[in-house]
């Protein structure tokens, strides 16, 4: 049985060229896992095995791996950093004890490091802070531990300082160790020496270790009185410490170092033996019931429980499906026959796989704590859980983003369409942020997700992987319909034709509801004018009907129906005649209630040159966007704004001939607003037009 004290099941995420892969290629070295590094510019790194990836420079999907460092077992997860794949990061997450959040020198907390810290605040993630290329232009390793606190709201507890900083970088000081580390030149990671600290950083490096060592033991009263009293605490107690307030959320360690140059990523890999969790120190993962609402009971980590495990990705790959799952209490063996509480269905473990990457090492049992995958499971999907079939449970589920843009895509070619469904089929499965339709009318598919890299990367998979050609249309935005007065009216349904009829009255208000609710129902009805067993029948009646507004047959979006009066017949009525008054109600009442178009405003945050601010700014006011708010950086300007996806189509190409290609931005889903009137007119005539086409 392994000893689940030694398990670190750990995420290594940041934004966009923070060098999280690089950062992982390094730690597979140092831990003898891999002989060569790989180097992300060439194309070469271990866990970026993808073509796309390997072309792009940029990891698309999170890969699993496992090595050890002094006697411990790590699985890592080496996770995405471009927005339009924060769902690899939020579902990596889910099933991670610890992290480590990687930040750029001199790019310092940028705006995809805000979105997963923020989702690794929700999911509770210790971590530890490598603030990575110290030797770049423009690096300072204290002004990015400022933004860590100000941006982020977070406390960073500094652990060391370097030694030099940009070409000057040479090494660090362990302010706990009192120890400065100062590589050669070779650029390999051992090559180190240990000195006496700088002569002109001794009072640094004491101010920094004071602060350290107050905040540390802030969380044991009888070590702080002593040490405020002079009493020296040992290294174990300060570390003890330490690690109580890292799994608390209360501070997260911060280091620093250059990956690439193989300086400091050892004590990254200490600090995660010494102060990240292990599986059994995280809270348990709570237990819900068939509608997602928590039980009070958990899935404690331990092999003496019953299995409870969660599948949190799925992945196609020349051996067939893998199931990627996360065990949180009981044990796994090969044969051995599982429950999917969610289908309900029973399934038999054949294959299981330790992952490295793309490779694999078979096992025959995994327990609580481990990162395994499973080979050919048939009827898993991304969130289900895995349970023993005598105790079925379920564990709390992944909730993924809706998506904001769509492309109509169809073959080439006539062969290529059962081709197309199969590989689409494999691609839903693995992505749960990517969704697909088929227009009945039209005949075409329509491919949604998070963003235009998104969408271009699956049809890039389409077209080399499964060898489908495909003619791709423009890019659409997911418009949405709402409305914008109160109305009060009343609708019977009558039908007489022999035998029993149908009647069905219902008094009714509609409003608009807050942004974000969707569509709320309320019932007022007083006395027995509408009896009980009828409100789902009217209910379900509106909400089925929120599915195509009035004006351009968009989803309805925050609308409230309140019920307040009626009137049934003790013969003709029933839940059918409700249903159907509720959905003429519907078309009667929305075209009064002044619906309106509202449209997806995008959370912008662009990276430009200071020549260029003034540009970039016009432009996005163009774009009708709404500058929020503007950073001035040692290399550059960040700006932050509120723009209209519609605007946005494109947009990379034009920030790059403005900024001479040094600009950046990124753009994650805000929230929706109403439509200009002449912006409105024109998808209104658009969708008609589209109507009579068909």
């Amino acid at each position: 049985m392994t000893d689940l004290s030694h398990y670190r099941n750990i995420g290594i995420f940041a934004h966009v060229d923070a060098g999280k892969t690089t950062t992982t290629e390094r730690i597979l070295k140092l831990t003898g896992k891999i002989h060569k590094t790989g180097e992300v510019h060439d194309g070469a790194a271990t866990t970026d095995f993808m073509e796309q990836e390997q072309e792009r420079g940029i990891t698309i999907q999170s890969a699993a791996t496992t090595c050890y460092w002094r006697d411990h077992r790590f699985n890592i997860i080496d996770t995405p950093g471009h927005v339009d794949f924060t769902v690899e990061v939020y579902r990596s997450l889910k099933v991670l004890d610890g992290g480590v959040g990687v930040f750029c020198g001199s790019g310092g907390v940028e705006p995809q490091s805000e979105t997963n810290w923020r989702y690794a605040n929700e999911s509770e993630v210790a971590r530890v802070i490598f603030v990575n290329k110290l030797d770049r232009m423009g690096a300072d390793f204290l002004r990015v531990v400022g933004q860590v606190k100000d941006v982020l709201g977070a406390n960073p507890l500094v652990m060391c300082l370097p030694i030099g900083i940009e070409e000057d970088f040479v090494g660090l000081v362990d302010l706990l160790e009192r120890k400065a580390y100062v590589w050669d030149d070779s650029g390999l990671p051992e090559n180190f020496e240990i000195v006496d600290i700088p002569a002109d950083m001794v009072d640094k490096v004491e101010q920094y270790r004071e602060q350290m060592i107050e905040t540390a033991l802030e969380q044991d009263d009888d070590l702080l009185m002593a040490y405020m009293e002079g009493e020296e605490p040992s290294i174990e107690d300060v570390k003890r410490c330490i690690r109580k307030g890292t799994i608390a959320l209360d501070f997260f360690p911060t280091y620093c170092g250059s990956a690439f140059k193989n300086k400091g990523v050892q004590m990254v890999l200490d600090a995660v033996v010494d102060y990240l969790p292990c599986p059994t120190d995280v809270k348990p993962q709570p237990l819900t019931d068939e509608n997602g609402d928590e039980t009070g009971d958990h899935a404690i980590v331990s092999t003496e429980e019953s299995l409870k495990a969660l599948a949190f990705k799925i992945m196609d790959d020349r051996f067939g499906a893998l199931t990627f799952v996360r065990i949180y209490s009981g044990v796994l063996e090969k044969g051995t026959t599982i429950l999917n509480s969610f289908t309900g269905k029973t399934e038999r473990i054949g294959r299981m796989v330790e992952m490295h990457a793309d490779d694999r090492n078979e096992i025959d049992r995994a327990q609580a704590g481990d990162i395994i995958a499973i080979v050919g499971m048939k009827n898993v999907q991304t969130g289900h859980t895995l349970c023993d079939v005598k105790n079925p449970v379920t564990l709390e589920p992944m909730i993924f983003p809706e998506p904001v843009i769509s492309i109509a895509v169809k073959p080439k070619d006539k062969g290529g369409s059962e081709k197309m469904g199969v590989a689409i089929g494999k691609m839903i499965a693995e992505d749960p942020s990517f969704r697909v339709e088929t227009d009945e009318d039209s005949g075409e598919t329509i491919l949604k997700g998070m963003g235009e890299l998104h969408l271009d990367i699956k049809v890039d998979i389409l077209n080399r992987t499964y060898g489908v050609d495909l003619i791709v249309g423009q890019p659409q935005v997911a418009y949405r319909e709402t409305i914008t007065t109160p109305c009060e009216d009343s609708y019977t349904h009558k039908k007489q034709s022999g035998g029993s009829g149908q009647f069905g009255k219902i008094d009714y208000r509609i409003k608009p509801g807050e942004p974000g609710s969707g569509f709320v129902f309320t019932s007022s009805v007083v006395g027995g004018n509408v009896p009980k067993e009828f409100f789902p029948a009217i209910e379900k009646g509106f909400k089925g009907m929120m599915d195509e507004g009035p004006l351009a047959g968009y989803p309805v979006l925050d609308v409230e129906v309140e019920l307040y009066d009626g009137g049934f017949h003790a013969v003709d009525s029933s839940a059918v005649a409700f249903e159907i008054a509720a959905k003429g109600a519907f078309r009667q009442s929305m075209p009064k209630a002044g619906p309106q178009i509202i449209e997806p405003i995008m959370k912008v945050d662009v990276y430009t040159p200071e020549d260029h601010v003034g540009d970039v700014i016009g432009d996005l006011n163009r774009r009708r966007g709404m500058i929020k708010d503007q950073e001035a950086g040692v290399t550059g300007v960040r700006i932050k704004a509120d723009v209209p996806l519609s605007e946005m189509f494109g947009y990379i190409g034009h920030l790059r001939t403005m900024t001479s290609g040094r600009g950046q931005f990124s753009m994650e889903f805000a929230h929706y607003m109403p439509c200009p009137q002449n912006i409105a007119t024109d998808v209104i005539a658009a969708a008609k037009e589209l109507k009579e086409a068909k």
